[in-house]
This record gives structure tokens, C-alpha cells and sequence, in this order.
């Protein structure tokens, strides 16, 4: 009689598949790891396969759906990429409610103006995550651009117009919220304009 705590009686007949997906898992994860600091090559190559997919969208003539798709959830990253992680508009908000509130008695000394203080801009998303995500909605687009159940016929003059129609207006509303809110999502030339203050 077997004992239930027995290891061969409840390792049953997936434990090989199970051990070679935790394999594949951990080399997947080194190989994320060694790439990590090489920005540059890494968005080069991500860039070479999106060359790749508009290549064959162009030349297979087909799947623009799929490509439009992409394109939109590529839009999406670059949006949450360019945003803070905590939005200044619901900051304001919040203080305009603690102002009808009337809590005026719990002004603090501490500056209170944005400008006072040097603030770091931490993103929504970070350059890491969005390189991750449009690297593998990327190969996921080339690997559905293979398969004709996804080539759905459209007129894509039409997606293409309201694809750039859709990022015009969102950059727009996104141009007027940094310039609102006083704040830059890049890094140009900020590291040293700090340190030469202090000297």
C-alpha cells in the first residue's frame, strides 16, 4: 500500500513537462537579466522587428487589422511611458477638497508650491516594462500575421487616417498636461543643471 506522502505518488504524469517549463522559465529570466542593461541594442532590436512586421504587412498585403491593432496598443505604452505615476490633476483635486474642508489648520511649513522642490519624475511605465510589452506584442503581431483566420478584410486607407487622427489628439491632450502641470518625462539635461547648484 502506497503512502500518500509518498513523492512518486503525487508526482503524476506532468511532472516532466512542469520541470522543463520551470527550466525554460529560469533561462528566459537570465537571458531578461543580461539584456537589461543594454538599452540601445535592446530598442534597436526591437525596432528590427517591427521593421520585420511592417515588411510583411506591405508585401503580404494583408492582416491590417493586426497591424493596426498593434499599433494602437503600441500608442497605449508610449502614453503611459510619457505619464507620471501619480497624476498631478487628482493631487490638485484631492487639495481642493482638503481646502473647502477647511482644514486650514494643518498648513504645514514645508513647501507647498511644486516648484519648490526638486521632484523626480517616476513614470507610470517604466522604460523597461514598455520595452518588454511592445517586444512581445511585437513578435505576437508577426507570429498572427501568419495565420489567415486573423487577415480580416478592411479598407485600410480608412484605418490608417484614424490612426493618426487618434495619436494627434491624444499627444495633443498629453503635450497640454505637461505643459499644465510643469512637468518634462525626459531627463534632458536636468542631472547636471542639479549638481551645479550645489558646488
Amino acid at each position: 500500500m502506497m503512502s500518500s506522502s509518498d513523492p512518486d505518488a503525487t508526482a503524476g504524469p506532468f511532472q516532466p513537462l512542469m520541470a522543463h517549463y520551470a527550466k525554460g522559465q529560469r533561462q528566459y529570466q537570465q537571458w531578461l537579466d543580461k539584456v537589461t542593461p543594454f538599452v540601445l541594442y535592446r530598442w534597436l532590436g526591437t525596432a528590427g522587428l517591427l521593421s520585420l512586421f511592417m515588411l510583411r504587412i506591405v508585401f503580404a498585403q494583408g492582416w491590417y487589422i493586426v497591424c493596426y491593432a498593434h499599433a494602437i496598443y503600441l500608442l497605449n505604452l508610449f502614453l503611459a511611458f510619457l505619464q507620471p505615476r501619480f497624476d498631478p490633476s487628482l493631487q490638485d483635486d484631492l487639495l481642493a477638497d482638503e481646502l473647502e474642508e477647511g482644514e486650514e489648520g494643518s498648513a504645514s511649513p514645508l513647501p507647498s508650491q511644486r516648484d519648490d522642490e526638486f521632484r523626480p519624475f517616476v513614470r507610470r511605465l517604466p522604460e523597461w516594462q514598455f520595452w518588454l510589452s511592445a517586444t512581445r506584442a511585437t513578435i505576437f503581431a508577426l507570429f498572427a500575421s501568419f495565420f489567415e483566420m486573423f487577415d480580416v478584410p478592411v479598407y485600410w486607407p480608412i484605418l490608417v487616417v484614424y490612426f493618426f487622427v487618434l495619436f494627434a489628439l491624444t499627444m495633443r491632450r498629453q503635450i497640454q498636461h505637461m505643459i499644465k502641470y510643469k512637468y518634462v518625462p525626459f531627463d534632458l539635461g536636468r542631472k547636471a543643471r542639479y549638481g551645479g547648484g550645489h558646488r
